[in-house]
């Protein structure tokens, strides 16, 4: 990839790894690691909807491509725990526009991504928000701008936001502020088509 990885994701250009991932119970296995630290997959799986034993082989598949691995044992030694091998992920759709497997794959890991996520936002309105703090509402919320740029511009936006996000994302754990929780920032860059181009204003 052309762009500078300043966050310390796992970059992934293997279409196999891309279809690998590009499933619900994968995706949820990911981000319950990386958000709550190593486990084993009896405890994974209640909260990403799937039966242990399927949740192991889930893992199987996701370490196969890199993607977790054996964590340190816990307590009980005879439980297998995972964990994430990166904080986060990246892909992108090959340049070449002849590779019609890597496109494919990054279009379906795409897709998966943003239905996961879509309805993220209105269970946030309804479920967290009413019960924050008036400190962290007034911060929180979301932006909605549209600009008119070429591709170039909008990887040097891209990069630039990654380059404000890096110190934080990347600081140790004990260098966190006390008063500090998690926050999910979640970007979308949505280049229109074509045909909204024509007669219009940013």
């Amino acid at each position: 990839m052309d762009s500078i990885n300043r966050l310390g994701d796992i970059e992934i250009t293997d279409p196999q790894a891309m279809r690998a991932l590009a499933h619900p119970v994968r995706l949820a296995i990911l981000d319950r690691l990386r958000r709550h630290g190593p486990a084993t997959a009896t405890q994974l799986a209640p909260d990403v909807g799937a039966t242990p034993s399927v949740t192991s082989w889930h893992l199987r598949h996701l370490a196969s491509f890199g993607l977790v691995r054996d964590s340190e044992p816990g307590p009980d030694r005879r439980q297998r725990r995972w964990e994430a091998v990166a904080r986060g992920f990246r892909f992108e759709a090959p340049q070449d526009p002849a590779d019609e497997e890597g496109q494919s794959a990054a279009r379906v890991l795409s897709q998966q991504m943003f239905l996961r996520y879509a309805a993220l936002p209105s269970q946030w309105v309804a479920e967290v928000e009413p019960e924050l703090d008036p400190v962290w509402r007034r911060v929180a919320g979301l932006a909605h701008t549209r600009l008119v740029v070429s591709a170039e511009e909008l990887a040097a936006i891209e990069e630039g936001i990654e380059r404000v996000l890096a110190p934080y994302v990347t600081r140790d754990p004990a260098e966190r502020p006390a008063d500090g929780r998690g926050v999910t920032l979640m970007r979308y860059a949505l280049p229109e088509g074509a045909e909204e181009q024509t007669g219009q204003t940013p």
